[in-house]
């Protein structure tokens, strides 16, 4: 017997137990809504098929639009009624607000410091205050509308001097590193891309790393007892993509609380500056593991909106 074969065999013993040992757990468990009969061990993963969005919607037809699906050894439920959601996400919201995380996003311990990932709590109470009061408000985005209409002009300005030389542009490219470069100023008043060089072709692969680890079906999420052994190798790469960030965003904090100390330092009004000074004043509330946290998420952010509009705009001219 080779060495993969103990391997595997090992795993499909362990995964079979777990599987008995939560059947026998679940006996004395709430009553769940009705759903498919799970297989042995993967439970209903078979019925996900390539588009789980329709599989969904076609097994909601069958078992109604609050259904029990077991995801591997995860038990979920889905909704697939406007009105049961309303319930779950505004009436109910707290009851409710808690959130599975991805094994991915444990990398760094991202999710501990995220007012995205954790559960109703002071702390993350206290996260969404700050994050509402200086971020969110309406005076604080009206604030910063000088950046986007600088920015957008900027783009234009560089798409006409292409325009007048007769040389092609690569348009997403370019609204890319635009758009990291409005949010990149809005959070330390600094460009993280050059919109007129490839100098941080980078961290651009850096972000869509991420982007992909995350986003990836994940054996470790549905089979939890495999996490010590990460076969697909999602949380490696994972490690190692969140660390080139957060090592960038300690660069950025170090260079401000440096320059801070220097005489005739001239206080910014970005959102950097505004951490520093909560966490100045109220250590307790924040430290820089919330800072890093935060960036990440939002530059994340700023990608998925860039990535669909991108998919509108082609979606939109190959139907012309």
């Amino acid at each position: 017997m080779d060495y993969y074969t103990l391997v595997f065999g090992s795993i499909l013993v362990l995964a079979i137990l777990c599987n008995i040992i939560a059947k026998i757990c679940s006996k004395g468990s709430k009553k769940l809504p009705p759903g498919p009969s799970p297989w042995p061990i993967i439970g209903n993963l078979h019925l996900l098929g390539a588009k789980p969005h329709i599989s969904l919607a076609n097994l909601a037809k069958n078992y109604g639009p609050i259904m029990s699906l077991k995801l591997g050894q995860i038990t979920t439920v889905v909704i697939s009624s406007s009105t049961i959601a309303k319930q779950v996400l505004k009436t109910q919201d707290q009851a409710f607000s808690s959130r599975f995380v991805p094994n991915a996003l444990q990398a760094h311990n991202h999710y501990k410091f995220s007012v995205g990932w954790l559960p109703v709590c002071p702390q993350w109470r206290t996260l969404r205050r700050i994050l509402n009061i200086n971020i969110f408000s309406p005076n604080r985005l009206d604030a910063n509308q000088h950046l986007r209409s600088q920015k957008v002009k900027e783009l234009i300005a560089y798409c006409d001097k292409f325009s007048q030389q007769g040389e092609a542009l690569d348009v997403g490219q370019v609204a890319f590193k635009t758009n990291l470069n409005l949010l990149s100023n809005t959070l330390f008043s600094k460009d993280l891309a050059d919109p007129f060089s490839d100098s941080k072709v980078e961290l651009k692969e850096v972000i869509w790393g991420v982007m992909a680890e995350v986003g990836k079906p994940n054996l470790v999420d549905f089979f939890p007892i495999l996490e010590k052994i990460d076969l697909q190798g999602i949380r490696r790469r994972a490690i190692i993509h969140f660390g080139k960030l957060f090592k960038l965003f300690d660069g950025l904090i170090n260079e401000r609380l440096e320059e801070k100390r220097r005489s005739g330092f001239m206080e910014k009004s970005d959102v950097l500056e505004m951490f520093l000074n909560i966490i100045e004043k109220n250590p307790e509330d924040i430290d820089h593991n919330h800072i890093k946290s935060m960036f990440l998420v939002w530059i994340l952010l700023i990608t998925i909106t860039y990535h669909d509009l991108m998919l509108v705009s082609i979606n939109y001219y190959c139907n012309l």
